[in-house]
């Protein structure tokens, strides 16, 4: 136990335990408080509990008695202190209980010792093997069987950190007693001691009013309140440890030694002009994009450069309180989200960008205006070239004169709810132009199958290109070639990857939602900035799922690219799944019924079966109120 910590115990026999504590840290500064549930005469009936308890009030220990575990917040002793660690070694409730008893003890301790529990502290709760119900029990009892520990901690909103042996070994004065309210052991044998932490609170959901520069127009527009905690993070700026920015380091400076890459870091807005995409992302699914109609739109037909390059974009973030969002000065702008557009006929229409490519030609375009009119030494400056021997660089790639052109940053996509669909990721896009007799496009797929193919990354010929998957995750990135205005001697190559995704799989990360935490539990593990390889230890161990089914009645024009969108707000993102499980189509009302089974699943946040019921509730509420469902 580490010193200057203050230590409550509860539900004490015989002290035994507490009198053991005290004796290993006798020569620290812990403060131990040891309580019992009964009254002073009936503790002391206890065999060897008047010793243990005089030994823990001569090394300055508490004793007290009568305290209930499940209602700390009314022990007058106890109020306005808090401990930075609260233990309860073997709870039951006495006689032959059944498990609902004990997990409602159990829920009712938790609950309780938070009032009390410091903001950093530790909740210890040992448990015989096979009470916890956690994989870390062997053998594992059925569910339904268990005292489901991880479970019960969440309705506290604490999170399993770490499980580990119950070491009665290095207690040589401990007794355990009080089996079925008797002067009787528990079984310690591969007893298990669960540590417990509070968890981070779930992230608002917030109406962020963005206004951006978006060729030359000023433009007006709400982002997706699924989507507002996905923006203005920062995971790739210059001095991020995020794993995110790990991972293209690691990728930039292995492409470096073979051939020089430019990155050009700029404040790319996140909208982009539908005609705009369509003119240079052939590939990309127009069903997959985030359409937005503006709120306002202001022409700023001279846009000085100066102006431009300081910041494209502006947000104002207002708190969102279930529908009634609207700040007194955008009351009259109603946004409108278009999943399913025709491009033809709603030309003007914007979306969220789903690629980097159109920004990245944009710079290209400028930068040759740039080569025509300015010296070598500061077109460098504009352009930051990995590798230092851009000589030797290019001699690395069999003669070819380009630099590799890169930008990295969010993109957007409006997919369904599935474990490894990502609404929003980091896309790190490379391109350049080069002779067709140095194979650059084998080049590159040989320096990234050389990377990443101890990660499981393997490469697949595609229609439009070569794609890089990893099972069970899929799709990872792409390279592909296009012709130049002199084919017969060069060709342009781009890659394009998810550099989330790539996080996950070099680091081992249980859920691409932990890159998105909080938490900074998560980012502390990569404060020494660790080289891909080293796994992941994650701070939430064993987290519960919970199942739960939503049947309405739809009109004619059903959504469904609305209703995931909905989905993401209304869980703060827990929904890791999503299943369409039956539909029927009633023959005289034009309306239609569909059952989705939603599964909630949180390794970043307690999540509790109280708490994702609440989050089905407003999901339905939301459902309701926007998309006039009638939920059955």
């Amino acid at each position: 136990m580490s010193p200057s910590r203050s230590v409550l115990l509860v539900g004490e026999g015989n002290f035994s335990f507490s009198s053991s504590v005290c004796r290993l840290d006798s020569e620290s500064e812990s403060s131990v408080t040891a309580t019992c549930l009964q009254h002073q005469e009936e503790a002391l009936r206890q065999e060897g509990a008047a010793a243990n308890i005089q030994t823990i009030k001569d090394s300055g220990g508490t004793v007290l008695f009568e305290v209930d575990c499940t209602k700390l917040g009314e022990c007058a002793f106890l109020k306005g202190r808090v401990f930075d660690r609260v233990v309860f070694n073997f709870p039951h409730c006495g006689r032959k209980s059944g498990v609902k008893k004990n997990r409602e003890l159990l829920k009712n301790f938790f609950q309780s010792c938070v009032e009390v529990l410091a903001e950093d502290g530790e909740v210890h709760v040992s448990l015989c093997n096979g009470q916890g119900g956690t994989p870390a029990d062997q053998p594992k009892r059925e569910w339904h069987n268990s005292w489901q520990v991880s479970a019960m901690a969440a309705e506290a909103h604490l999170i399993l950190s770490a499980v580990r042996p119950f070491e009665s070994d290095n207690l040589p004065s401990y007794k355990s007693t009080g089996y079925r309210s008797q002067d009787k052991g528990f079984h310690v044998e591969k007893a298990l001691l669960h540590v417990f932490s509070r968890s981070t609170s779930y992230t608002p959901v917030q109406i962020v009013h963005m206004e951006e520069l978006v060729e030359g127009e000023k433009v007006h527009y709400n982002m997706p309140a699924e989507l507002s905690d996905y923006i203005f993070r920062r995971f790739l700026c210059s001095d991020s440890i995020h794993p995110v920015k790990l991972v293209q380091d690691f990728l930039l400076e292995s492409f470096a030694e073979r051939c020089p890459v430019s990155m050009k870091e700029e404040p790319f807005p996140f909208l982009i002009s539908a005609k705009r995409l369509q003119t240079c992302c052939h590939g990309v699914d127009n069903l997959q994009c985030y359409w937005i109609h503006p709120l306002q739109k202001e022409l700023t037909f001279h846009v000085q450069e100066k102006d431009a390059a300081c910041s494209n974009t502006k947000a104002t973030l207002y708190p969102s309180k279930s529908d009634k969002v609207r700040s007194k000065g955008t009351e009259c702008l109603q946004p409108i989200c278009c999943h399913d557009v025709n491009l033809e006929v709603e030309g003007g229409l914007y979306m969220l960008r789903p690629s980097l490519r159109p920004q990245l030609e944009e710079l290209l375009i400028n930068k040759e205006d740039i080569d025509a009119a300015q010296p070598q030494e500061e077109i460098d400056k504009d352009f930051e070239v990995e590798g230092s021997k851009k000589e030797e660089a290019c001699q690395g790639c069999n003669g070819a004169s380009n630099l590799l052109f890169g930008i990295s940053g969010v993109v957007f996509r409006s997919v369904p709810i599935s474990l490894w669909a990502l609404p929003a990721f980091h896309e790190l896009l490379l391109t350049g132009v080069f002779p067709l007799e140095s194979e650059p496009v084998k080049l590159i797929l040989h320096e990234l199958e050389t990377l990443l193919s101890p990660y499981g990354v393997s490469i697949v010929t595609e229609e439009g290109g070569l794609h890089l998957v990893a099972q069970p995750i899929g799709l990872i990135g792409k390279v592909f070639s296009s012709d130049t205005a002199d084919s017969n001697k060069h060709v342009t190559v781009s890659a394009s990857l998810n550099l989330d995704l790539l996080a996950v799989l070099l680091f081992s990360v249980p859920d691409w939602r932990l890159l998105w935490s909080h938490d900074p539990r998560f980012l502390k593990q990569f404060s020494l900035r660790p080289p891909p390889g080293t796994s992941f230890q994650p701070f939430s161990l064993h987290p519960e799922s919970f199942s739960f089914d939503i049947s309405f009645w739809t009109g004619p024009a059903w959504e469904e690219k609305r209703f995931y969108a909905i989905v993401r707000e209304a869980s703060r993102g827990t929904v890791e799944q999503v299943k369409l499980i039956d539909t029927f189509s009633h023959p005289d009302l034009s309306q239609t019924s569909y059952c989705y089974r939603l599964i909630y699943h949180s390794h970043t946040h307690a999540l509790s079966h109280t708490q994702a019921l609440r989050f089905h509730k407003q999901l339905e509420v939301l459902l309701s109120s926007r998309l006039q469902v009638t939920i059955r």
